[in-house]
């Protein structure tokens, strides 16, 4: 990796703490509640969080094995009972990963799919941003995502015109936001989201 690239990789400490700060706001009688993922309970979530968070450290180590090669949807992510020592960890192990130089060279691969490490890197980021938004609304949270992470999630799934297919199906279709909007409600209604969702609307 160049010094160029190298310098432009993001940073993807500051997204994983946003994260990790909501978890002392999660009870335990909110595990149960829904979330702008419609196939996913807080509990549901919280555990997709904690295995991308796995697969994507070790995406970014090259430690290739069975959990980056599984699909999120290949099974119902179930959440451990220690998940609020479990899921801060992964959190900080992942972002130590992404900051290894050699994190952003060559391929990698997550998810089951195999593409260049510095997009995969880009994609661990925009998964925490967005989460991290999921799980904020979920349980009634301020969400504090910086804004350097907001833009490269921004640049990262703002469609080309005309090129709407492109996205793929990771995202529902793209939810039409003010141009003026926060740059927070922009990113989220490209991931496919209404950026007033509330529970039960």
């Amino acid at each position: 990796m160049d010094s160029t690239a190298q310098a432009s990789a993001p940073d993807l400490r500051p997204a994983a703490e946003a994260v990790a700060w909501l978890i002392a706001g999660i009870s335990d009688e909110r595990l149960g509640d829904p979330t702008p993922c419609p196939e996913y309970a807080v509990r549901e979530l919280l555990a997709h969080v904690v295995l991308l968070s796995t697969a994507f450290r070790d995406a970014a180590r090259k430690d290739l094995g069975p959990l980056t090669a599984s699909s999120p949807g290949d099974s119902r992510p179930v959440l451990g009972d220690d998940w609020r020592d479990v899921l801060p960890q992964r959190l900080d192990e992942l972002a130590d990963a992404w900051t290894v130089p050699e994190a952003w060279e060559g391929d990698t691969q997550a998810g089951g799919i195999t593409f260049p490490a510095a997009i995969a890197g880009r994609v661990a980021l925009n998964e925490l941003v967005v989460h991290g938004w999921d799980l904020a609304q979920s349980t009634g949270q301020k969400y504090a995502c910086d804004e350097a992470s907001l833009r490269e999630s921004y640049a990262m799934m703002r469609p080309a015109p005309g090129d709407e297919e492109a996205r793929g199906d990771a995202f529902g279709p793209v939810v039409d936001v003010p141009a003026e909007a926060p740059l927070l409600d922009q990113v989220i209604g490209f991931s496919g989201r209404r950026p007033d969702w509330q529970p039960g609307n």
